[in-house]
C-alpha cells in the first residue's frame, strides 16, 4: 500500500531538520536538465509561466540561481520537512519516531513538477513549478514528461511488498493524480473524499480536504495499514467513514 500526495507551494528551508537521513531524488539528472531550462526564462518568462507577479518571479529566479548538485544535508531539505503546506500540517512529519519515519520512507510517495516523484526523505532544494504549467522539456509538456517515468517508479515501490495488496491511496489532488498513467500502474487505485456536513447534505471544502489528507497518511503510518478495510476506522479531527456515499473505489468520510 502506498499513498500518493501533492507538493506545497509553501516550503520553509529555514528551519533545520534533526533528522539525520536521508536519501536522493530518484530523478534528479532530469530535475537538473528542467532547472537548466528554466534558468533560461527571462524575468517576465518566469512570470508568465508561473502566473506570479514581478516581484514573487525574482524570488524564484533567485532560488533557480541558487539550485545546484550535488544535494546534501547542508545545502537542501528533505521533502516530508521542506513541503508547508495544509496536508503536510496534517500529516505532522516532525512527531514521527524513526520506526515511524522508516515507514513513512516506503509507504509515501510526493508529486513534483521538478522532481517528478519524491521520497519523504529525498532531498530537494526550493522550486516553484507545477505539473500544470504550461512548460515544454523535449518537446512535452510535463504531464507527458513525467507520466511514465512516476508510473514505473511507482511500479517499482510496489514490487518491494511482493505478498501484499498492492494498493494505490490518491490522496493527491486531481491536478496531479493525471501524472500517474492508471492503464500501466500495476496496483489498484483509491480515491478518497473528505466532506462536511452542510444544511442540505455534505460539501467539499478544500482546505478541510487538503489537511485531512495528510492525517489520513498520518493513519495509515500510526497504524502500518496494510488491508484496505482497516482504513474505515479513520476519526481523525471527527471524521467518519460513510459507507454509504462510498463506492469500491472511493472512500468517502465525512464529519
Amino acid at each position: 500500500m502506498i499513498c500518493l500526495l501533492s507538493p506545497a507551494k509553501i516550503q520553509n528551508f529555514k528551519s533545520s531538520v534533526e533528522f539525520p537521513n536521508h536519501s536522493i531524488p530518484q530523478y534528479i539528472n532530469e530535475a537538473c536538465e528542467i532547472m537548466n531550462r528554466i534558468r533560461e526564462l527571462s524575468l517576465s518568462e518566469l512570470a508568465a509561466l508561473l502566473k506570479v507577479n514581478v516581484n514573487l518571479a525574482q524570488l524564484n529566479v533567485d532560488r533557480h540561481f541558487q539550485w545546484q548538485l550535488p544535494f546534501t544535508i547542508e545545502n537542501a531539505k528533505q521533502a516530508v520537512f521542506a513541503f508547508n503546506g495544509e496536508v503536510f500540517h496534517g500529516l505532522d512529519p516532525h512527531s514521527f519516531n524513526n520506526t515511524q519515519m522508516d515507514y513513512l520512507q516506503s509507504h509515501l510517495r510526493i508529486l513534483s513538477g521538478l522532481y517528478g516523484v519524491l521520497r519523504p526523505l529525498d532531498l530537494m532544494q526550493a522550486y516553484r513549478l507545477d505539473v500544470g504549467d504550461k512548460f515544454q522539456i523535449d518537446g512535452k509538456n510535463l504531464y507527458t514528461y513525467w507520466g511514465t517515468k512516476i508510473t514505473n517508479s511507482l511500479n517499482e515501490a510496489f514490487e518491494s511488498f511482493p505478498h501484499k495488496e498492492k494498493v494505490l491511496l490518491n490522496l493527491a489532488s486531481g491536478e496531479y493524480i493525471k501524472c500517474v498513467k492508471a492503464p500501466l500502474l500495476k496496483a489498484k487505485v483509491i480515491d478518497f473524499e473528505f466532506l462536511q456536513s452542510v444544511d442540505d447534505g455534505y460539501k467539499p471544502i478544500v482546505v478541510y480536504i487538503k489537511k485531512a489528507r495528510g492525517m489520513m497518511v498520518r493513519y495509515v503510518v500510526e497504524n502500518q495499514i496494510e488491508q484496505l478495510a482497516d482504513l474505515k476506522g479513520f476519526n481523525a479531527e471527527g471524521y467518519w467513514y460513510n459507507s454509504q456515499l462510498s463506492k469500491p473505489t472511493k472512500m468517502v468520510f465525512t464529519r
